[in-house]
């Protein structure tokens, strides 16, 4: 387990280990029921932390043809989503670039994370796709990607 040292107090080292938020994404408290009904409808409702502004604005826009679904949302459920998104979005300095169509799957962060997942577990019957966050992380929908609380036995480190 990696640990921090966090202070030092009279004369002894307070070691802790990391903070418990770091794989913590839980979809904000004012999440739109509109976001958590139309794209929650097919696949979980990322966090928006996991995309940068720009990466929400090209998914937003290209929804008509959403990885060969029509997933368009008009009016003001569209604007609802698409402007929740890039408020909650997360830093693209830190996240990398999502390619194109943009891909939570294809941002740096995603891949240092999962770097020691072969090609082969993606396409286990269990999993079937790197976007399916569910099918490892048992409280993906609730915004806990913790790899100590992964529900496939062989991938829990």
């Amino acid at each position: 387990m990696k640990r921090i040292a966090l202070t030092v107090l009279f004369g002894m080292a307070v070691v802790l280990p990391p903070p418990a938020f770091a794989d913590r994404m839980p979809l904000p408290t004012n999440t739109p029921a509109s976001y958590k009904a139309e794209c929650g409808s097919c696949h979980l409702a990322f966090p928006p932390a996991l995309l940068s502004a720009n990466d929400w604005r090209r998914t937003v826009s290209g929804l008509k043809d959403h990885f060969g679904t029509d997933a368009a949302v008009d009016g003001k459920n569209g604007q609802e989503i698409a402007a929740f998104l890039e408020r909650y979005a997360g830093d693209a300095g830190k996240l990398g670039s999502a390619g194109e169509p943009p891909r939570i799957t294809q941002t740096a962060r995603f891949i240092r994370k999962h770097r020691e997942i072969s090609a082969k577990t993606w396409k286990d019957p269990r999993i079937k796709s790197a976007a399916n966050c569910e099918a490892c992380h048992r409280g993906a929908a609730q915004g806990n990607y913790s790899e100590h609380d992964i529900s496939i036995p062989e991938l829990r480190r």
